[in-house]
């Protein structure tokens, strides 16, 4: 019997390990999008620096910054404004996506 106990309590050990880590490495906090006030904050920022542009995901905690804004440009080129904890511009990198692949997730400014 204790022997049996011992192989449950293990199994859901294990069980709990596994799903936690699996939860950790299934979610980043470099994907969570900016809100509220730092969204607002944020995209000016962004636009002020590239002279203006459409606003077309955004991220908080992002690897190079506080916060990343994506802006496409009028001619359609794709830039990612990294930004610091106060707003203050960072970098302003060319960002990896094609033309269109943000289809859905626009957000006009």
């Amino acid at each position: 019997m204790r022997r049996r106990i011992g192989i449950l309590i293990g199994t859901a050990v294990t069980v709990t390990v596994v799903a936690s880590a699996g939860a950790a490495l299934g979610r980043s906090d470099a994907e969570r999008p900016i809100t509220g006030p730092d969204l607002e904050t944020a995209t000016a920022a962004a636009l002020e620096h590239t002279g203006g542009g459409r606003v077309t995901e955004t991220e908080a905690g992002d690897e190079e910054g506080a916060y990343e804004v994506e802006v496409t440009l009028p001619d359609g080129r794709q830039v990612d404004v990294h930004l610091d904890e106060h707003f203050a511009v960072l970098d302003t990198a060319p960002d990896g996506d094609e033309p269109g692949d943000d289809a859905g997730e626009t957000e006009e400014r």
